[in-house]
Order: C-alpha cells, then sequence, then structure tokens
C-alpha cells in the first residue's frame, strides 16, 4: 500500500477496511433534515461524521492505517505526525490503542480544545510553526532525529478507512445526484470517489475548498502541484498551503469540481446546521453546506448529500459564530 500510482481501491479492499473500522466505532448516520431542504430547494441528506469517537471523520482513517502500520512495521515503537487536530486525535487514538507512542505537532495558536483532546487521547504535543505546511516539516525533523514513523496527511491505508463513511452513505441513500465534500490535504474527497467508482455510482462529486486556502481549487484547474503563500481561514481543517500531489491525482480525475467558499459562507453554514438540525460542526465540516447554499439554484430539485466532515470548533469561535460574526483566524 506505499505504491501511491495504482492504489488498491477495489470493493473487496473498502470493505474489509470498513470492517477494521467497525470493530473499533459504529457506523454514523446520514439525515434528510427538511428546514435544509426548505432552505436549500433540494432533497439535502447530511453525513454525521461529527457523530465519531473523535468528533470528525479522520478517525476512520487512523484506526486502518494503525492496522498497516502494525503489519508493514511491526518494530515501530512510535508515531509522530503533523495535523490542526483532527489527524492528531486520529493518530493518538489509534496508536494507544496498539500500544506505540504518538507525537504531535501542531502549529502555534492551533485550537485549545483540539490540542486538549490529543493531549487526553494521549498524544505528547508539540507546537511548531505558524501554520500546518511548517509543523509538517518539524514532525519529518523529529521522525528522523527520534526514530518515530511519520504518519503523512495522506496514504492508501487513510483513503480505505475514510472511504468506510462514502460506503455507509451511498448504501443508505438512493440515487444521489451530487456530493459536497470539503478538502485539506485530500484524504476525504479521496475516499468519496474510491466508495464510488467501487460501487460503479455516477454520483458528481464536488471538492470544497476556504477562498484563503486555494491550492487545491489551482491545482485542480491547473493540474500542477500548486501552492500559496499562506493559508490564513478561521476553517483550520482546510488550512493549507500546497496539495498533496498523490491525491491530487485522484481527485482531478474523479471529482466534476472544486469550488471556493468564504470565511463568511462558512460561517453562515454554521450558524445554518445549528439552527435547522442543533449540530455543532467546525469550519471545515460546514464548509460542503457553504458549498451547496452557494450553488442552490444549479441543484434545485435534486438529490444531494455534504459530508459534515467534524465538529471540533473551540467553544469562543463557535460563540462568534452564533453570534453572527465571522472570527478572524
Amino acid at each position: 500500500m506505499d505504491d501511491f500510482s495504482s492504489p488498491d481501491f477495489n470493493l473487496s479492499a473498502l470493505e474489509a477496511a470498513a470492517a477494521l473500522v467497525y470493530d473499533a466505532m459504529p457506523a454514523t448516520p446520514q439525515y434528510a433534515w427538511p428546514t435544509l431542504a426548505d432552505a436549500v430547494g433540494a432533497d439535502v441528506w447530511v453525513k454525521h461524521e461529527n457523530h465519531t469517537p473523535t468528533g470528525a471523520f479522520k478517525v476512520r482513517g487512523g484506526i486502518t492505517f494503525m492496522h498497516w502500520l502494525r503489519q508493514a512495521h511491526p518494530q515501530c515503537r512510535g508515531v509522530v505526525t503533523a495535523t490542526r487536530g483532527n489527524h492528531g486525535q486520529s493518530q493518538a487514538r489509534a496508536a494507544a490503542a496498539c500500544g506505540l507512542s504518538a507525537t504531535i505537532v501542531v502549529p502555534r495558536g492551533n485550537a485549545r480544545e483540539k490540542n486538549e483532546a490529543m493531549r487526553a487521547f494521549g498524544a505528547t504535543l508539540l507546537e511548531y510553526g505558524d501554520d500546518f505546511d511548517e509543523a509538517r516539516q518539524e514532525a519529518a525533523g523529529i521522525a528522523a532525529t527520534e526514530d518515530l514513523f511519520l504518519v503523512p496527511p495522506f496514504h492508501p491505508a487513510l483513503v480505505t478507512g475514510v472511504a468506510s463513511y462514502a460506503l455507509e452513505l451511498f448504501r443508505a441513500v438512493d440515487r444521489i445526484d451530487a456530493l459536497y465534500v470539503p478538502i485539506g490535504c485530500g484524504s476525504g474527497i479521496c475516499g468519496v470517489i474510491a466508495a464510488r467508482d467501487a460501487l460503479g455510482l455516477d454520483t458528481e462529486i464536488v471538492g470544497v475548498v476556504s477562498d484563503a486556502a486555494p491550492a487545491a481549487s489551482r491545482a485542480f484547474h491547473s493540474g500542477k502541484a500548486e501552492s500559496t503563500d499562506s493559508a490564513h481561514t478561521f476553517a483550520d481543517g482546510m488550512a493549507v498551503r500546497a496539495v498533496v500531489p498523490e491525491a491530487l491525482a485522484i481527485y482531478r480525475r474523479g471529482a466534476s469540481r472544486v469550488m471556493e467558499v468564504s470565511d463568511d459562507e462558512v460561517a453562515e453554514a454554521m450558524r445554518m446546521y445549528f439552527r435547522c438540525t442543533h449540530n455543532v460542526a467546525e469550519g471545515a465540516g460546514a464548509a460542503p453546506l457553504a458549498g451547496l447554499m452557494q450553488e442552490r439554484e444549479r441543484q434545485r430539485g435534486r438529490r444531494v448529500a455534504v459530508i459534515l466532515c467534524g465538529g471540533n470548533v473551540d467553544t469562543d469561535i463557535f460563540r462568534t459564530v452564533l453570534s453572527g460574526a465571522t472570527p478572524t483566524p
């Protein structure tokens, strides 16, 4: 599974990964919310990955990655990785279950409550750099000097686990015309594409990024591994300056388009989730709904789905959002 050029995403591989996931957690629900349908003018289904044991979809990939790691590198004594929070919680939880240490590097000023959650799952937390990309470079250095396995932000073993949420959604809801999914480093959208293709469906996959971190949308159009000078969005799950080339190769081939949303649109989508469903969505979790609202005329009368990929938003940020304002990154 180290071969990115031809990852094994057939249905048997995805179902085997899903079985590993279900040994550690239950499936999450998907609901059609009538108030969202009224707002959008379409049949809207929400996949509630905010209901996982870590409050985000990343937990699935952590389970399957750690299984792969124990088989491929049985002498490994610990892992190190970089994150803005959800990936780190996933790896810390999965590493602890396998008796491994987890060192997590986050940028300075990272979400306080996400940091607390990672420590609670047993991680050693280090702060370094001004953003995810600088933290990622530091994690690579720690891996080399401390003999820890560097967990990348994107890997086939992560994608097969993440794809389990898409299998659940596609099997529970018939004939989804379009599905909106956020893009950070790409495991989420690649998992969705893998599941759709393995099931032989024709659902349109729409990637959503922040207009303050638009590397993925630029790369989708150019076909090149684009990067930006900054990624200043309060939606930290999408605050990535550089695309992962292996992920780009998958979503450029399998997505219909990648669109950009503003922080104001994300904040309004977070308010809409709370108002219409009383669910808490973090910024990246609300981005797909923000994308759908931007394209509601295009999707009117169709059956659409959005991935609420996580609900891990700090209290102060959510208070600002509910007050009607947009947080400053």
